[in-house]
This record gives structure tokens, sequence and C-alpha cells, in this order.
């Protein structure tokens, strides 16, 4: 009697979930806001602008860290980088934080079959993997730098060229690998009744931006040459900035010094064309679902974990406080919004993705989570909470499991300032203070922080600042 009523009530969780809606969850790798939804002209990326035109796109969103494990690990569990004690490349969030229920592992529980293919956690490594999380082994959620390359003459191994044009086909790199068993993986789960949480996850345009040649010439290379605010902002900190320890090891990048001007354009046309690759296999996978009629109850939401540098602020790389470092790409499609291509302005922050999806998929809201819920902005113009934190240790390491760092910067932005202060870890001593305005015509370009004009605007954010620092040195 006991065993029949178990299984009666299993049958009515696995029918409730049957008529949620599903999920497809993708994440991309160093992508910065270079997309034309996201006001890129430049960019080449029909795919996700048509997304945007379908749903609803967050203009102003920003990654809680600019580095992509702990990043990823904020976005999963839905807690900030101070909470879970991940800072750098190689510790797991659940070293701290055992027992988290992670957000496809909360649609796991409620009667979702969940699967990753790519890279949606860390990419390398023991960060790598979270079985708790899936219904079944991921796919290439793991991969070597050799596999970044195609010409034989980069593929030592190791770092070689820092982009890479080559006469292939989009199925011979990663991505396109990524994309077809996206498209695999769907066939498949159209054939069921449960409800799914794919997560889907692009390496590029991450270093080194190898792309197939027909996406190169998507661009004209005179156009992209020059970073538009290619000098660290006047009056900034030195510890704003670092020296470019991703890009250094590049073979084709100075140990030390600056980097050539054709250099420095080819490298910034292949970030261009990378992603214009990127977006191609977005669109294949889009596309199936469409073919397949799945996309009439499937959620879609698109974030990448943190921006890119390519030239500005005399940086290259991640690992900043800095717009180009914290803003990404972060949009939604759900079936059942009326409003379609909505563009918020006002702040918002990767955290709020756990929230949102499990609200637009009629689920629980599970407790611990530092995020709000954005379903509402999906049909409903009105205020969002207008606040993003981020925060970057220096100096950079992609360790800190045997120490903390050193000192960490925190940032608050809205819709129209910034403001960061370097404080000592430890102590909390303020070592250095940041403030800027994105209304300006080059914004970031000076800083603002000693100005008497700014003085009102600073006083409204360094309170809101101040208590979340100190916040998490309580925890």
């Amino acid at each position: 009697m006991i065993a029949r009523c178990i299984i009666f009530i299993l049958m009515a969780v696995v029918l409730q979930a049957a008529e949620r809606p599903n999920v497809l969850f993708i994440a991309v790798d160093d992508l910065r806001a270079s997309v034309g939804v996201f006001e890129d002209k430049l960019a080449v990326t029909p795919h996700i602008d048509a997304l945007g035109a379908r749903g609803t796109v967050f203009a102003n969103a920003h990654c809680q860290i600019a580095i992509c494990n702990p990043s990823r690990a904020s976005v999963m569990t839905g807690m900030r980088p101070d909470t879970i004690r991940v800072w750098g490349l190689k510790k797991h969030f659940r070293e701290e934080k055992p027992k988290v229920i992670t957000l496809p592992q909360w649609f796991k529980q409620h009667g979702y079959h969940t699967h990753s293919i790519g890279k949606i956690y860390h990419g390398s490594g023991k960060p790598s993997t979270d079985p708790p999380s899936w219904s079944v082994q991921p796919e290439f959620d793991h991969c070597e730098k050799i596999d970044q390359y195609l010409l034989p003459k980069n593929r030592t191994g190791g770092k070689a060229a820092g982009s890479e044009s080559s006469p292939s086909a989009d199925n011979d790199h990663l991505d396109g690998k990524v994309a077809e068993a996206a498209i695999q993986k769907l066939r498949l789960l159209k054939r069921t009744r449960q409800p799914f949480f794919l997560a889907v996850g692009f390496r590029k345009p991450h270093m080194p931006f190898s792309a197939p040649a027909k996406y190169w010439a998507l661009y004209d290379r005179a156009k992209l040459a020059r970073p538009p605010n290619p000098q660290m902002a006047q009056g900034a900190p030195a510890i704003a900035g670092h020296p470019w320890p991703e890009a250094r090891g590049y073979t084709d990048i100075p140990a030390k010094g600056d980097i050539a001007a054709d250099k420095v354009a080819e490298l910034r046309h292949g970030y261009y064309a990378a992603t214009s690759f990127m977006d191609a296999q977005v669109g294949r996978v889009i596309a199936e679902l469409k073919r397949l009629g799945l996309d009439r109850n499937t959620v879609i939401s698109l974030y990448s974990d943190h921006g890119f540098h390519i030239g500005e602020q005399n940086l290259w790389g991640k690992l900043t406080n800095y717009d180009i470092g914290t803003r990404v790409p972060l949009l939604f499609v759900a079936p059942q919004q009326k409003a379609r291509g909505r563009v918020i302005q006002q702040a918002v922050e990767l955290l709020d993705m756990y929230p949102t999806l499990t609200e637009l998929c009629g689920l629980p809201k599970p407790q611990g989570l530092a995020g709000q819920s954005l379903a509402r902005q999906l049909d409903q113009p009105g205020p969002t909470k207008n606040f993003a934190l981020s925060q970057f240790p220096r100096p950079v390491s992609y360790n800190f499991k045997s120490a903390p760092p050193k000192s960490m910067g925190y940032s608050i932005r809205d819709d129209r300032y910034r403001l960061t202060q370097w404080i000592d870890f430890a102590s909390g001593k303020v070592l250095a203070e940041e403030f800027y305005d994105y209304t300006v015509p080059r914004p970031e370009s000076k800083n603002l922080i000693g100005h008497p004009q700014s003085a009102t605007s600073i006083a409204g954010l360094r309170p809101k600042l101040v208590t979340f620092i100190k916040a998490r040195s309580e925890k």
C-alpha cells in the first residue's frame, strides 16, 4: 500500500513537471557587450540580436567577478564570490558550501532532466565538474589549450598565437561540436514528456581568437584597428590595472611592453570574428529548437560570464572592475511574455538569473539566493533594483586556495555611475577610490572621485557600497 502511494506521488510530480516550460540555458565565455543588440554597431551577431528582438534585453547587466570560475560559480549557486570564497580558477565552490543547491540541481529536484554540453562551470580541472547538478554525464565540459586551435603550427599543447584564421568548417571547432551535440540532444528531448534544463556553453570569443576564415571576412579590419579608449583613466589608481597575465602568455604578444599596432588590429579583428562564429552556433541551436516546435514552451536565457578588454584602458583580458570587464550580455525569452524587444537600461546582476529562471518556470525560490527575480520586467516596465556589485582581487592570482586576497576592489554600478573602493582585504582599510559617469563622452577616461560636481552622486552610492563591504567581512 505504501509503495503504491509513493508511485502515485511520483507520478503526480512528473505530471506537474511536464506542464512546466523547458529551459535552454546558454552561457558564453569572455563575451563583453560587443553584440549588435547591446549597442555595438560593428558587431555582426544576427542570431543573438534576433533573440533580443523576441525577448527582453538587460543592457546594463554585470558579472560579480570578471574571471571564469568564480563568476560561473556565483551564477550557478546564486551566491556572491565572498560567500562561496571563490576568487580564482582552482577552487570548487563545494569546498566551502558542500550542500549548496545549484541552479540546475534545483530544477533537477523539481522533476527536470538536466544536461550540460560545453563550458558551463569552469573549463578545466575539478571546478569544471559538479555531478549533483546533472541528470546525465556532461559533454565537452573539459578541454585543453590544443583543442582551441585548428592550424598545425599552433597545436603545440600550450598557448600559441593569440588569434587564428583557418580554412575550416564550423564543426571542426569545439563550439561547432557543442552546437551539433546540443542539436542531437534536443531531438532526443523532443520525444520525452519530462521537461528539460539544457545548458549549452560556448567557449568563444575566449582567447585564442580562433574562427573559420568566413567569419573574419565579415569585418573591415581598419574599422577595428584602434580601441576607442586606449589609455588608463586619468587619475585612476595603479591597483585598478594589471599587467595582462592572460594575454602575455601567447607567443605573438610580447612578455613586456606595448603590442605593435598591426597586432592590436589583428587581435581586435580576431575577437570580433570569434564572436560572430559563436553567434552562428547559437543560431544553429535556436533554429533546431524552433524546427522541433520546442520554442513554444522553452524559456531561453543567454549570458556571458564576464567581459574582455582588447586594448581599452591599456588592458588585455578581463580581471577588472571597469565596465568592459564586468558588463555582459544578458537576455531572456519566455514563451508566456507578451512584450517583445524591450531593453532595460537599469543595472542588474548575473546573480538575478537564478531567481528569474525559477520564477519563469513556476518553481519555488530556494533560500539563500543573493539576487532578485527579473521575471516581472519581461512584461511590466518599471524600476529594477538598479544596482550591480562587482569585485576583483589584487594582486591578480589564479589560485587563492592557500591564502585569501591581499586587496580587493569592490564596485557598485547603477544606471549612470560606478563607484569603486580598493581595500586591504584583512583590515578593510580603504586604499583608493574611483568614480565614473557613463553619460559623458568617453566614460572611464578620467577618475572623477575628487571632483566637487561628483560629491552628491558619490554620497548617494558610497553608503550602499560600504554596507556591502562591511557585510562581507561579518560572514
